[in-house]
């Protein structure tokens, strides 16, 4: 985890003021966990530039974790951005009924100008849908992490006192 003071005294995050004092924000529990989960994910998804930034106003806004919200959002980095965003237009175009065109994706002016001018509809509409789900399926996925590892956690301390009980007991029987 990144230090707090660092973040909070940072002269480009001063005009966050009290928002960067809210505990939620650098605290791993189950709550903050998987909200950040929710918007990291969510963000990644968003095809804007500096998702980063974004994901970061949300994890303040929504009070969950900050680091986590951010780092999630580099799922879609420049090696996976062509495969996920090219599903993602393929769900468009499933849910909107409409012909999958062959697109060949190419960073530049010129391809977004063209393609992208083209095809916008059914890639937004996959994104958003991609968004929601895999940030319901984040979220859901770390709280039952969350409340497996809990449950196996208080299973070992019960188990642990019987054990501790039973040679209290032996060693009581043989004095």
């Amino acid at each position: 985890m990144p230090d707090q003071k660092k973040i909070r005294e940072h002269k480009r995050l001063r005009f966050l003021g009290t928002l960067l004092h809210d505990p939620n924000i650098f605290h791993l529990n189950r709550r903050s966990v998987s909200g950040a989960f929710s918007v990291g994910l969510f963000m990644a998804f968003v095809p804007v530039p500096l998702q980063m930034i974004f994901a970061a106003i949300g994890a303040i806004v929504l009070r969950v974790n900050l680091p986590i919200s951010v780092a999630l959002v580099w799922i879609t980095n420049p090696l996976t951005i062509p495969p996920i965003y090219y599903f993602a237009y393929k769900v468009g175009t499933w849910i909107l009924q409409t012909p999958v065109r062959d697109v060949q994706f190419e960073l530049s002016t010129h391809w977004i100008m063209g393609e992208l001018g083209v095809i916008w509809q059914p890639l937004l509409l996959g994104c958003f849908v991609m968004s929601v789900v895999f940030a319901l399926l984040g979220n859901l996925s770390i709280r039952l992490f969350w409340r497996l590892y809990v449950s196996q956690n208080w299973r070992k301390r019960r188990q642990d006192r019987t054990e501790r009980k039973k040679l209290k007991k032996a060693q009581k029987n043989t004095d």
